[in-house]
């Protein structure tokens, strides 16, 4: 049975375009642990579930803009409406509002 976890992780896959790697790079961790998490082999602690959980909601409204890669290459650019800093930063970093705060404007027609 699929965990929730695997689930959110295929999500952040399929609709972010972010691989393993990528998810092991913005949570600090190795290839094989993501590999493991989303076998269900193992499961993240909590803190990091809650980053991914964040990033989910992030990619999932900006799905409604851009393709996977281009969700995956705003994640990781520098914005300036985020102050020349990049979104995966300010998420892992508990800033997640300052990023959905930016989608909401793409969503009202605001900046694109």
């Amino acid at each position: 049975m699929e965990t929730a976890v695997a689930r959110i992780l295929n999500d952040l896959e399929r609709r972010g375009g972010l691989k393993g790697s990528d998810l092991a790079n913005i949570v600090n961790t190795s290839r094989p642990t993501v590999s493991r998490w989303k076998s269900g082999k193992a499961s993240p602690p909590l803190a990091t579930q809650t980053i991914i959980a964040e990033l989910r909601y992030v990619v999932e409204r900006l799905s409604d803009f851009y393709t996977p890669e281009e969700t995956r290459l705003w994640l990781h650019a520098k914005h300036p409406l985020l102050n020349n800093e990049r979104a995966i930063d300010l998420i892992l970093t508990n800033r997640t509002e300052e990023v959905l705060a930016v989608i909401e404007r793409l969503d009202a027609g605001a900046y694109l």
